[in-house]
C-alpha cells in the first residue's frame, strides 16, 4: 500500500495518511476533547482544572473536599447538596456540618455515608 502526503489546515505539521480522512494527530484530538483539552495539554495543565470541573477529595468517611462548586441547594445535618457545573452532588450522612465555604472550594464533616450525583 502507498502512502502519500496529505495536506493540513496547519503548516507546522505534515503527517501521512493511507486513506486520506486523518490528517494528522491534533485533528483527532481536538475532535475528542475540543479546545479545552488542547489548551491543558499546552500548558501542562490537567483538563479538569482547565474545564473547571468539580473536584472531589475525600479523607475516610469523615470530610468531603469539593472544588469547583457553585452554592449550596440544601442544607441539613442529614443531607448536602451542592451546586457544581456537573450536576447536584448530594452528601448524605450524619451529623453533617460546613466546616469551610468559600466561592469556589467547599468542606463537609461528620460521618459520610453516600455520596451521589443527581442530574
Amino acid at each position: 500500500m502507498r502512502l502519500r502526503q496529505m495536506p493540513c489546515k496547519f503548516s507546522a505539521v505534515v503527517s501521512y495518511s493511507r486513506d486520506g480522512v486523518n490528517c494528522m494527530e491534533r485533528n483527532r484530538k481536538e475532535k475528542e476533547g475540543g479546545v479545552l483539552s488542547t489548551v491543558a495539554e499546552l500548558f501542562d495543565l490537567p483538563a479538569d482544572v482547565v474545564a473547571g470541573l468539580p473536584r472531589l477529595e475525600m479523607v475516610g468517611s469523615r470530610q468531603l473536599y469539593l472544588e469547583h462548586h457553585t452554592g449550596i441547594l440544601a442544607y441539613s445535618q442529614e443531607l448536602i447538596d451542592a451546586n457544581t457545573s456537573a450536576g447536584v452532588l448530594r452528601v448524605k450522612g450524619e451529623r453533617l456540618t460546613l466546616l469551610a465555604m468559600t466561592g469556589e472550594e467547599l468542606r463537609i464533616g461528620g460521618r459520610i455515608d453516600a455520596v451521589e450525583w443527581v442530574r
